[in-house]
Parts: structure tokens; C-alpha cells; sequence
């Protein structure tokens, strides 16, 4: 990065530590930082999308929809988080590579299981040997988004389910009576009055899911965790030029701050957000908002 970091053994002090964190691997871990937002940013909103349509599933009347939805959200909620993700990337991975060689490679004689050992041919392989590495990152990266949206879906799920059920029914009846659809009060009654009952978990349920982007760690995706343990650990071979010892502690701290800070930033968001869907609604904080603005003006 700077022109006296050529010869990094005669270098002491602040201009040391200048040429270490201008490193090209610390400026991957730099951008690991962004790789975690970029999760949040994805796997939110698609997290949201699967809760949606099992919560609605889940109301459906059409009794087999009704029991997928339900299973959904039953089974993966029951399921540890980890072996769910050192599971289902897997099984998803493989299962991407058995579709692909049954299309290109219909002749195969050998069988595929072999043992321990799952082999397709090369062809089928996902991503490709021969592709360059962003291509395998970001293979590694999509799956990991699917995975956070299918685990945090069935969460999601649950607690719009309940949100559903918090709008007072008799609207739904009101609505039904003026000769709407059902499909008509689904959409222009139920649905947007039932965040503001759905936001307390929804909340919860996003700083559940920042504390979760570690787990990148476990699919193989280089994250915070991966770089903060590769730069803070006692250097190898493979990092002869900044030789220290242990310091994993400051570059885990330095995690925890980024995590505790981004926590806060969250709880001022959603407070406002709250205050906003509140605004109207027959709730405490609705409730609240309308006494205020009374005594506002008899003050006045």
C-alpha cells in the first residue's frame, strides 16, 4: 500500500502496523464486512417472502397446502440451526450435481454412490472445476442465502401466522359484509393491518438473524469469522512477511463491536418503523400516540 511496506522486516512501530492492516488479506477482510450486510440484505426479504407464503399457506383452505405449510414450518423449526446448515447445503449440492448428470451424462455406467463417496462427472459438477474462483464464491454464497431464507422462513412464517390471527375478526366479517372476496379482505384488510402485530417478532426474529451470519463460517463462505480467525492467529508459513502472536482477541473484539454496534442501529430503525405502523392502529402503542397527540393539543 505504501512505498516503505517493500521491506516489512526493518519496520517498526506505527509504520509497521500501517504496512500489516494495508495487506491485501486484510483488505479481504475488509470486504468480508460487506459480505455479511450483503447476506442480511438478501436473505431478509427472502426470509420474509417464504414466511409469507407459509403463513398464508397455513390459512389455506385447500387441506393439502395447508399441511405443507404447516410441516414447513414445524420441521425446520424443530431441527437444530447448525446440523440444518452443515446438512442441508449439502444435500442441496448434491442433489443440484444429480440432476445436471442425469441430463449431460445419460451413458454414466458407473453408479454414482460409491461408498462414502458421491461422483458424478465432471461435466455435472457445480460450479465447474475449470471455473475461476469468483464463480465458486459465489456459488458458496447463494447457497448460503437459500439456506438463511428456508431456516429463518419457517420462523417468519410462525410469527406472521400469529399476526394474522391478532387482526381482529370482525373487520374480516365488516369487509365481507360490503360484498368483498375473501380474497379482496385477505389483501386490503388483513394483510396490511397485521404488521403492526407482526413487527415485535419480526424484530426479535432480525437481530436472531445478524447474530446468525457466523454460521457463514460453517459453509465455507470467508466471512468476518473466517478472516478474524486466519489474521489474529499465530502466523504460519503462509505469512512470513507480519509474523505475531496470538491476536485473535483484538480482531474478535473488534467483531463484537461491529455486531453491537449494528444491533443498535437495528433497535433505532425498527423503533421508528414501530411508532410509524402504530399510527392509527387499535394497539398500546397506537393507543398511546392518540393520547399524546390529545394532550398536545390542550396544551396548545
Amino acid at each position: 500500500m505504501f512505498s516503505y511496506c517493500a521491506t516489512p522486516e526493518t519496520l517498526e512501530g506505527l509504520r509497521w502496523l500501517s504496512c500489516y492492516l494495508t495487506t491485501g488479506k486484510h483488505f479481504a477482510f475488509y470486504a468480508s464486512f460487506g459480505t455479511v450486510l450483503l447476506l442480511l440484505a438478501v436473505t431478509a426479504p427472502l426470509s420474509l417472502a417464504f414466511g409469507f407464503a407459509a403463513a398464508s399457506g397455513s390459512r389455506a383452505r385447500f387441506a393439502p397446502l395447508r399441511w405443507i405449510a404447516k410441516s414447513y414450518m414445524a420441521i425446520v423449526r424443530g431441527v437444530p440451526d447448525i446440523a440444518f446448515f452443515l446438512f442441508f447445503v449439502i444435500a442441496l449440492d448434491q442433489g443440484i450435481e444429480w440432476l445436471r448428470h442425469q441430463v449431460i451424462c445419460p451413458d454414466w455406467g458407473r453408479p454414482i454412490r460409491q461408498g462414502d463417496d458421491f461422483i458424478v462427472c465432471a461435466a455435472a459438477k457445480m460450479p465447474l472445476n475449470t471455473a475461476p474462483e469468483s464463480v465458486h464464491q459465489v456459488y458458496g454464497f447463494a447457497l448460503a442465502v437459500l439456506t438463511f431464507a428456508i431456516v429463518f422462513g419457517a420462523f417468519a412464517g410462525n410469527v406472521l401466522a400469529g399476526a394474522m390471527r391478532s387482526v381482529p375478526h370482525g373487520q374480516i366479517e365488516t369487509a365481507e359484509a360490503y360484498g368483498m372476496t375473501p380474497r379482496q379482505s385477505f389483501w386490503r384488510i388483513l394483510v396490511p393491518q397485521m404488521w403492526i402485530y407482526a413487527l415485535p417478532g419480526l424484530s426479535n426474529l432480525w437481530m436472531v438473524l445478524i447474530k446468525a451470519t457466523p454460521l457463514l463460517f460453517l459453509l465455507g463462505v470467508e466471512d468476518v469469522v473466517y478472516w478474524a480467525r486466519e489474521l489474529g492467529g499465530t502466523k504460519t508459513a503462509r505469512f512470513t512477511d507480519y509474523p505475531h502472536g496470538d491476536w485473535r482477541i483484538w480482531y474478535f473484539a473488534g467483531l463484537l463491536v461491529f455486531y453491537l454496534a449494528f444491533t443498535r442501529l437495528s433497535e433505532i430503525v425498527l423503533a421508528r418503523v414501530t411508532r410509524r405502523l402504530s399510527h392509527g392502529q387499535a394497539t398500546t402503542g397506537g393507543e398511546a400516540q392518540r393520547k399524546a397527540a390529545g394532550r398536545a393539543r390542550i396544551q396548545a
